[in-house]
């Protein structure tokens, strides 16, 4: 099942030009969904859509297999988000912002306890939120977020502008949300090398158009493809050998060999190296 589901969304904000042009998001129920792609690409955007923070314009929106705009308060009632920066009082400890939030979500004040140590902030004490690191207060803001037990998580770039510490704080949050409270997660980033090791399934936008959807293993074995050379021989296990003794990485990907990307006559001393053993090259 579908968490979340866009069919053909698209918005402008202006006449120049679509911010999104037939966006179909399709995140899995108890996945990881990274949500990739630069500045600009469309991903905030998007988010807000699917939140109601903007005016649907064109297209689909299902949360939890039912129409956002026929059950909206029953849909956001189950789900958590953060969008952009974090929205705090910076003058109140966690708890009283925690505070502020029980109240207005009507849930158990037991709740800010949970999720201050969800969160790994159960040390705060009378320290103001004005005076936490970014790393805490993203990690305070996914608390508000999860105070009324979501079960869908959106989150807009919430490593942005951590450091390496921070990061991987954030990152083993996540996977321990998904893992263990079996919250499904979409969070989107511009940052490829940070989000591959946190998510299960990839969606890469650019320009307010979806280039890729499906899993992480997919992405990465196109762009081993994509970054390599590949070709096919009489006999596939003996030029593996053949190139192997070369100090040359290979490997069979659906019954093609491929090799890392190559200089034109590293290519041709390859050829003429398997010719040379009896294979003919395709």
């Amino acid at each position: 099942m579908y968490c979340i589901e866009t069919v053909g969304l698209s918005h402008q904000y202006s006449k120049n030009g679509k911010e999104l042009d037939d966006i179909n998001l399709n995140v899995k129920e108890g996945s990881i969904y990274g949500f990739l792609g630069p500045n600009g690409a469309g991903k905030t955007t998007t988010l807000r859509l699917i939140l109601g923070l903007l005016k649907k314009q064109q297209g689909q929106i299902r949360v939890f297999g039912k129409d956002f705009e026929q059950n909206r308060l029953e849909i956001l009632a189950k789900v958590g988000s953060l969008i952009e920066t974090p929205s705090l009082y910076g003058h109140l400890t966690a708890t009283e912002n925690l505070l502020i939030w029980q109240k207005i979500y009507q849930c158990p004040k037991s709740r800010i306890k949970d999720v201050l140590q969800l969160v790994g902030l159960t040390d705060t004490g009378q320290k103001k939120a004005g005076q936490f690191s970014l790393g805490m207060k993203q990690r305070l803001s996914i608390a508000v977020s999860l105070l009324h037990s979501p079960s869908l998580l959106i989150l807009d770039e919430p490593t942005n502008g951590l450091d390496p510490s921070g990061m991987i704080e954030v990152r083993e949050l996540l996977k321990n949300l998904n893992t263990e409270h079996g919250i499904t997660v979409i969070v989107s980033s511009h940052l490829l090398a940070e989000i591959e090791k946190l998510v299960t399934d990839v969606g890469i936008i650019n320009k307010g158009k979806m280039l890729f959807e499906g899993p992480l293993d997919e992405l990465m074995r196109r762009q081993y493809q994509a970054s390599s050379l590949s070709f096919d021989t009489t006999n596939n296990p003996q030029a593996l050998k053949i190139i192997a003794a070369q100090q040359i990485e290979a490997r069979l990907v659906e019954e093609k060999v491929i090799v890392p990307f190559l200089s034109k006559q590293a290519v041709g001393d390859l050829n003429r190296l398997l010719i040379q053993n009896g294979l003919d090259v395709f």
